[in-house]
């Protein structure tokens, strides 16, 4: 199948497949006669594992080390275990960061009339104040 017809199965794009296969996360993919990209099911498969880890938050440099290890005709399974794990706290960081950020806003929210109302009124006096020194200088 074409490039087209795989981004079309794994949800990525034409584009992004070629990166991919430029960097490495794909192994080099059969051309036709004509140069055309002639895609099998074991790169569907690579495209589709590697959307998978991306979506995961893995970024390209880990992603490239953990295809790496797995091609490898050697066991590797600890190390790649420990990218996995590695991965995990990096995207527990980001959820923690995230809820902090959520629960901030709810804490703002709930508290709208008594703190939000203030501050923005302190903005505003703080606001005309610097209109008002722009002025007389």
């Amino acid at each position: 199948m074409n490039i087209k017809e795989a981004s079309e199965i794994t949800k990525v794009s034409s584009d992004t497949i070629r990166y991919y296969e430029k960097v490495g996360l794909i192994p080099p993919i059969n051309r036709t006669s004509s140069g055309i990209r002639d895609i099998d099911e074991r790169i569907i498969g690579r495209i589709t594992f590697v959307r998978q880890m991306r979506s995961a938050g893995m970024s390209i440099e880990n992603l490239l080390l953990y295809i790496h290890l797995v091609d490898s005709s050697e066991d590797h399974i600890a190390e790649q275990k420990d990218l996995l794990k590695q991965q995990l706290s990096v995207m527990e960081e980001k959820r923690d960061d995230l809820q902090a950020a959520i629960d901030h806003l709810t804490w703002k929210l709930d508290h709208y009339e008594d703190h939000m109302v203030k501050a923005e009124a302190e903005l505003a006096r703080l606001k005309k104040k610097h209109v008002q020194d722009q002025t007389i200088d």
